[in-house]
């Protein structure tokens, strides 16, 4: 069992409801740290947590503790996670894992030389519906991909950004396609491969805030299949949807908006036999868990056997990637071609220059 400390008790409560305590033969919450004493003291005694700090500096001198789940602003991730890496602490982190492909690239370079490992969230990734998805896919089944549409169509107001962090290019590093697209994009790639090139569009239409709360993009898989994103934050009804065209399958998700892959998507098959030979390969295939209760119990697995982590920091330098075209595209209206190097003009940094001395 490996001893965990929740750091920020904002998202940190749906990671403890939802991913430690479905696990609790497997992870023993050791210390909450929050800078709010009357959030941290409510969450502490709510989940019973023995230690409680407001300094994340005492968790990283805490010999018994195994990993440090970062839950913060993202704007602190980069600091926080070089930290507890250095002090040979397993890593947990939200997304957005950091704040440009330099940065990413350098905690890869960290992680590499550290003791512990790094594991970014995305628990979109899990569960029986996507599962079964990429079961599906991964045994050749559903043959070349076609085409594909993913929608995140969500509704933030002036309430929302009323929180001091959010909205902002210095805290939250960017807008919709940062914190809530980044999990549809994120799906599409791990069901379909690589991205080749991307044009994208940004802008801000719904909130006066700093970032984008709107986007589109055409995309262009390696496989050659063509992908059209579309996001925004006004919309009356929230879903997420991916409908992904294969030459044998054609996949639907459920439209709820922050659990795709929950739910059993709708399959459409070529043929009879096609549905029969699907119907063969999940028989009697375990449920798996959704969201965040599938990862942490894939985490634990990983770091017990030494077997490969089920989202890994690769899996995140690529959804920045993507985040990085996206911005690049917008500004200078260009297709951006994959992969992104050092040499980009926009691998330090994709804020763009009016607001680049405050983030930096």
């Amino acid at each position: 069992m490996k001893t965990i400390a929740i750091v920020g008790c904002g998202i940190g409560r749906s990671h403890v409801t939802e991913g430690i305590l479905p696990n609790s033969d497997k992870f023993k919450l050791l210390a909450v740290c929050d800078i709010n004493t009357d959030r941290l003291t409510a969450f502490a005694k709510e989940f019973n947590i023995p230690r409680q700090t407001t300094r994340f500096e005492d968790l990283l001198a805490m010999d018994d503790l195994d990993i440090i789940d970062i839950c913060t602003p993202p704007g602190l991730h980069r600091e926080q996670i070089l930290a507890a890496l250095a002090a040979g602490k397993h890593v947990i982190s939200e997304k957005p894992l950091v704040g440009s492909l330099a940065e990413v690239d350098e905690v890869i370079a960290a992680e590499a030389q550290a003791k512990g490992r790094l594991m970014p969230v995305f628990q979109y990734r899990f569960g029986e519906g996507i599962d079964r998805v990429k079961a599906i896919i991964d045994s050749g089944l559903a043959g070349r991909p076609y085409a594909a549409t993913a929608e995140t169509w969500w509704k933030r107001t002036a309430e929302y950004y009323a929180v001091p962090w959010r909205g902002k290019w210095a805290t939250e590093l960017g807008g919709v396609l940062m914190t809530h697209a980044i999990h549809i994009h994120d799906l599409v790639t791990y069901l379909m491969g690589d991205v080749e090139r991307l044009f994208g569009r940004v802008t801000t239409r719904v909130n006066s805030i700093e970032v984008e709360d709107c986007i589109s993009a055409s995309v262009l898989l390696k496989s050659g299949a063509p992908v059209t994103f579309s996001a925004t934050l006004g919309s009356q009804e929230e879903i997420s949807r991916l409908h992904l065209a294969f030459e044998n399958v054609t996949f639907e998700s459920d439209y709820a908006p922050y659990q795709p892959g929950t739910k059993p998507w709708r399959m459409l098959f070529a043929s009879p036999e096609i549905t029969a030979k699907a119907d063969a390969l999940l028989a009697g295939r375990p449920a798996a868990p959704s969201r965040y209760q599938g990862q942490f119990a894939l985490l634990a697995t990983a770091l017990e056997t030494g077997g490969p982590l089920p989202v890994t920091t690769v899996d995140s330098r690529r959804s920045l990637e993507l985040v990085t075209a996206f911005y690049h595209s917008s500004e200078t209206h260009e297709d951006v071609v994959m992969p992104i190097g050092r040499d980009h003009p926009k691998y330090r940094s994709w804020v763009p220059a009016a607001f680049r001395t405050a983030a930096e």
